[in-house]
């Protein structure tokens, strides 16, 4: 089932005109109480759509970004290079590997495109503002955002003849704000800190193929797997007016460190001189704000992360 959320599932639904507003969310509660609270509302509304006759699965030729959810499978779009991140390199175990993403824009939403190992040599000629046209690729949920995944049978073309995209929606770009000022809720956040405390990471395994956690090797999705490692590590950051605790998945955690993290899970000890390494250090981060309701306090549920450059910050001065 994709994962479309609940509004635009609505949508569809009234726009067929086979049912009026009002009986939508009376048939939506009574499947939820039919099935005894175990389903979501998007689950009942998906029942209801499908009882109705109503086909909620997009088309899948050259979609608009803001249509692409999280499941979907050989999907075909155009966008717009909005950025592109270095490649970074890691190690896992005796083998190393490459990982780089960009940021692919359309006139509906931007969405964040990841290249794994060779994958990453097709952005060798790729720049900002060409036009990439992707076939056959899948997409992902990334800890609430969606991604791309190019995998075994995605492909690219640069600047595909015949093909223009429109002003690109600037709905991932990320405003700066103070750390004092934020709230609850808050999405494409930049704050610029100095790293105050950092916590030692946290391992947990996770399914090869979903990335979903596989306790004692047992995935929901795919069964009985070869779990792989994956970890999360916590910062505090500071700008003057307030601090925050960041929050950095496997992704932005690698990113952040540039090192082989799995090594600190046998000897966490020698985690100690990374912590010493990060405090006092000044970082961009960019992402989401959320409550974090078990402790009652605000997170910073980090995107993407980059080393503070002076020279950037002085620039951002003189054009204010």
């Amino acid at each position: 089932m994709y994962k479309i959320p609940l509004a635009e599932i609505k949508e569809k639904i009234l726009k067929s005109g086979k049912i009026g507003a009002a009986d939508l969310d009376t048939k939506i509660k009574h499947k939820i109480t039919e099935l005894s609270g175990l389903i979501s509302e998007e689950g009942a509304a998906h029942i209801v759509a499908n009882e109705l006759g109503i086909d909620l699965t997009p088309v899948q030729e050259d979609l608009k970004i803001k249509k692409i959810y999280p499941g979907m499978r050989n999907v075909s779009l155009v966008g717009k290079v909005v950025r592109k991140f270095p490649v970074h390199e890691f190690k896992k175990g005796d083998s190393t590997g490459k990982v780089c993403s960009i940021v692919l824009g359309d006139e509906t939403a931007t969405i964040r495109v990841v290249f794994w190992n060779e994958q990453t040599d097709l952005l060798n000629k790729v720049n900002d503002n060409d036009l990439l046209s992707l076939k056959n690729v899948y997409v992902r949920d990334n800890k609430g955002n969606k991604e791309i995944h190019l995998g075994q049978e995605g492909e690219m073309e640069i600047n595909p003849k015949g093909v223009s995209v429109g002003e690109v929606r600037a709905s991932n770009n990320f405003g700066r704000k103070k750390i004092g000022e934020l709230n609850d809720g808050e999405d494409n956040v930049e704050v610029l800190g100095t790293v105050v405390q950092v916590f030692d990471p946290r391992f947990f395994s996770v399914c090869p193929n979903c990335g979903k956690r596989a306790a004692d090797g047992q995935c929901a999705e795919h069964g009985q797997v070869e779990a792989v490692d994956s970890y999360v590590l916590n910062l505090v950051v500071d700008d003057g007016t307030g601090s925050i605790r960041g929050v950095f998945w496997k992704n932005q955690t690698d990113h952040l460190l540039n090192s082989d993290v799995v090594k600190f899970k046998d000897d966490p000890t020698s985690f100690e001189e990374v912590k010493t390494d990060l405090l006092g250090e000044q970082f961009k981060l960019m992402g989401r704000v959320k409550r974090n309701d078990m402790f009652d306090r605000l997170e910073f549920n980090v995107q993407i992360v980059e080393k503070a450059k002076a020279e950037d910050e002085i620039k951002r001065l003189e054009a204010q």
